[in-house]
């Protein structure tokens, strides 16, 4: 052990040797991640051993069977020792046996549960995935308390031996998918996980060069609980706070926890106007640019659209900077502390924006245009899918400045075969739009009454294609 993990040089590697009937018992754990009265406590029920035992033979014995913890194993390597105890668990040698004993009293240090930042809602749930993953597994399981729910762990990285750990339903996941899932990760070699779930998803997904998300990430349970459902499989990486859902499309991304909280005509609406600016913040300026360029498109009941002052510089220059300025703003609001970030928002639309406006840099309806794009990638409920939405805003904005109504077109097909082109694990990222599904379809566009939407969606190939499930035996 000295020479295997440094005992006696890294302060965080505890030891005890005890003397049990003659023979030595070593214990080896990691500060930090076990509490201390847990120590306290194995330690005192092996010297109390001296007092109320006294067959020297059967030690190993003894040992085992005052181990009062619901959790011990047996093992039988190093290996197995110095991974396990890394882990957290509390390791015991005895001297002359060819086997020690795992007792797992684990305590990461973490925070609790807490409502995301990123997918609130007005009425539900207000706890949220950390990064233990114990509690991550379990906050899932509260939801689905179903005997064929399987949570397989695995370890990856050759010196960060992360757990992640694969999570479906036996009976309604697809088994290619879930043996594809754990294959793929079990084939990863790496050091360590730093960015624990995105360096997963990078060896998982084939993406290259590829903006736009293959997977889905949650920190909401219920979410994570309703896709299992539905026949996905999650993945969960410990010290990560992100859920990994397996496959994703382009319309997963679109869907809100918030609409599944009200009733189905309010989460209709609400479903239509978040689509709605999603669409905004990708079209709108490119459109705005080609209606600009060319006035003869509008008809006359829209001619005022359009800048009554162009300013100093060209329109589609204003567009790229002011665009690029919403990215300083948003950048800095990350690493601006939260009580100098009202400030700083304040800066930004009060003297910012209206001195450029006053100064003749950018014309008013710039400004107006692109706050209203980037207020709709921010209503994207997917991050990483705004993201991907506004590279593809720039480029159509370049292509309609260079080639107006043509670039537009072109733009805008190259964008839809592109899409089209995108899988997710196998899986066509435009379902159901492409290939067209009506079911499909028609649940991403109406919010469907819970008790009329009992079929499991057909795009993940789910052993039980309906809810209800089968009675016991």
């Amino acid at each position: 052990m000295k020479e295997r993990v440094g005992v006696g040089v890294s302060y965080d590697l505890g030891f005890r040797e005890v003397v049990v009937l003659k023979r030595k018992i070593q214990l080896y754990y990691l500060n930090g991640m076990v509490d201390d009265p847990n120590i306290i406590q194995l330690l005192k029920i092996l010297i109390e051993i001296n007092d109320n035992e006294v067959d020297k033979k059967k030690v190993y014995e003894i040992v085992e069977n005052r181990l009062v913890n619901e959790s011990v194993e047996v093992i039988k390597t190093m290996d197995e020792a110095v991974d396990q105890m890394l882990s957290g668990l509390i390791v015991i040698f005895i001297d002359g046996e060819k086997s020690a004993f795992v007792v797992d009293v684990r305590s990461y240090p973490g925070r609790q549960p807490e409502e995301p930042d990123t997918e609130r809602v007005v009425r539900g749930a207000r706890d949220g995935y950390t990064e233990n993953i114990v509690i991550n597994t379990s906050l899932t399981r509260r939801r689905i308390r179903d005997e064929r729910l399987r949570n397989e762990m695995l370890s990856v990285g050759e010196r960060s031996k992360t757990d992640v750990c694969v999570s479906y339903i036996q009976d309604v996941a697809n088994d290619d998918l879930v043996k594809l899932i754990k294959d793929k990760i079990r084939a990863i070699e790496i050091d360590g996980l730093t960015m624990t779930d995105k360096a997963l998803e990078e060896f998982m997904v084939e993406r290259g060069w590829n903006p736009f998300p293959l997977v889905r990430y949650t920190e909401r349970p219920d979410v994570a609980a309703n896709h299992l459902f539905e026949g996905h499989v999650i993945v969960t990486v410990d010290t990560s706070p992100s859920i990994i859902i397996f496959p994703a499309t382009f319309f997963d991304h679109l869907e809100h926890a918030e609409e599944y909280r009200q009733t189905p005509g309010v989460g209709t609406f609400i479903r239509w106007v978040r689509f709605f600016a999603v669409m905004c913040s990708l079209f709108l300026l490119p459109l705005w640019l080609l209606f600009v360029i060319d006035p003869s498109l509008l008809p006359k009941e829209l001619s005022f659209i359009g800048p009554n002052e162009t300013g100093n510089i060209p329109i589609v220059i204003q567009i790229l900077m002011a665009d690029i300025g919403v990215e300083f703003l948003r950048m800095a609001a990350i690493h601006t502390p939260t009580p100098l970030a009202t400030a700083l928002g304040l800066i930004a639309a009060v003297l910012i924006g209206q001195i450029a406006v006053d100064v003749g840099m950018f014309s008013p309806e710039v400004i107006l245009y692109v706050s209203v794009s980037t207020i709709g990638s921010y209503v994207t409920p997917s991050y990483e899918l705004s993201v991907a939405n506004k590279i593809l805003k720039l480029f159509l904005v370049l292509m309609t400045a260079f080639f107006g109504v043509v670039g537009f077109t072109i733009g805008f097909t190259l964008i839809i075969f592109f899409l089209a082109n995108l899988k997710s694990l196998k899986t066509p990222y435009l379902w159901p739009f492409l290939p067209f599904n009506a079911m499909g379809m028609l649940h991403f566009i109406f919010r469907i009454p819970v008790p009329y939407s009992n079929v499991r969606p057909s795009i993940v190939h789910p052993k039980d294609n309906y809810r209800q499930p089968t009675k016991k035996s």
